[in-house]
């Protein structure tokens, strides 16, 4: 990839002005999480090789209950509707509502549920090994 000039940045920073405009739109951006760390404090890990990200919408209705599981590999969600509860056993439960981003436990059993009264919809983001599964349930 080529480094962007100090000339190509002026440009691209000028395209971003509406025609006839005197100030140049702003753009905001808004930082959900910074962190090294899992919501159970396990220190992150990525796939060692041949990485594959995964990109998932879920919709959990009101009073559903996913299957225990536990995740190989580090996986990302961000809550865009409802409230989620998670229950991690001996770590105990963790609460998440619209607009909590999440780092998943790796390779610890758990279960989620939509623990509120509107269908909860999650932006699930899985960084796995290629072929490998983002998710194993318990037997």
């Amino acid at each position: 990839m080529k480094r962007m000039t100090a000339a190509a940045g002026l440009l691209w920073l000028l395209a971003a002005v509406p025609a006839g405009a005197e100030e140049p739109a702003v753009i905001k951006v808004t930082r959900l999480l910074t962190t090294d760390a899992t919501v159970t404090g396990q220190k992150l890990v990525l796939p060692s090789r041949d990485p594959q990200l995964i990109a998932s919408i879920f919709e959990i209705p009101p009073g559903a209950r996913l299957p225990r599981h536990k995740h190989p590999y580090a996986r990302y969600a961000y809550v865009l509707d409802g409230d989620l509860t998670v229950d991690y056993g001996k770590a105990g439960p963790q609460h998440f509502h619209k607009g909590d981003f999440i780092v998943e436990a790796i390779g610890t059993w758990h279960f989620g549920m939509n623990s509120g009264t509107t269908p909860v919809r999650l932006l699930v983001i899985d960084q796995v090994e290629k072929g490998q599964p983002a998710t194993v349930m318990a037997k």
